[in-house]
């Protein structure tokens, strides 16, 4: 028996994704560092939802305690899908996106945190880098060597590389 794939627009019918935030001080922290939100709704006091249109790229970061100190820490760079997109599913992402960067331990998310800032400083908005800059601070970052700055020729070079491809 085969089974019917499943679409997207049946798993997410306003075509948005959707990250759920939690703020429990010094406990659980989920943020999103970068991105523009095309929603955003409260749920309570320590959780609300965060939206965002295909294809935007954002930041989400998670870290959680306990009474001895950080016992998780992560940050994972996320393409919001289309509908008709494949498409990798993440806790409290729904349904799902493209990660281009995905790395855990407090080390290797404040090396990503640097890059973000480095990214920012030199006048590029984050969630307006090219996708392949993300792919490229993992790969780095996972094999421990420097990953190399974001800078505005590089994102001009990206610009015209995607006008040309339409």
């Amino acid at each position: 028996m085969t089974r019917a794939p499943v679409s997207l627009q049946k798993l997410n019918p306003d075509g948005l994704t959707h990250v759920e935030l939690t703020w429990i001080e010094k406990r659980i922290e989920h943020w999103i560092r970068f991105g523009r939100v095309a929603n955003d709704r409260i749920i309570d006091r320590r959780r609300r939802i965060v939206s965002f249109r295909a294809h935007a790229i954002f930041a989400f970061v998670r870290w959680a305690a306990n009474d001895y100190g950080t016992i998780m820490s992560r940050i994972d760079v996320v393409r919001a899908v289309a509908a008709n997109e494949p498409f990798t599913t993440l806790p409290f992402v729904r349904p799902g996106g493209e990660i281009l960067l995905s790395v855990q331990g407090w080390p290797k998310v404040s090396k990503v945190l640097a890059a973000i800032d480095t990214t920012d400083a030199a006048g590029v908005d984050p969630c307006d880098a090219a996708p392949d800059h993300w792919r490229h601070v993992h790969n780095r970052i996972t094999a421990g060597q420097e990953p190399r700055a974001y800078t505005l020729e590089r994102h001009y070079a990206w610009l015209k590389r995607r006008k040309a491809e339409g």
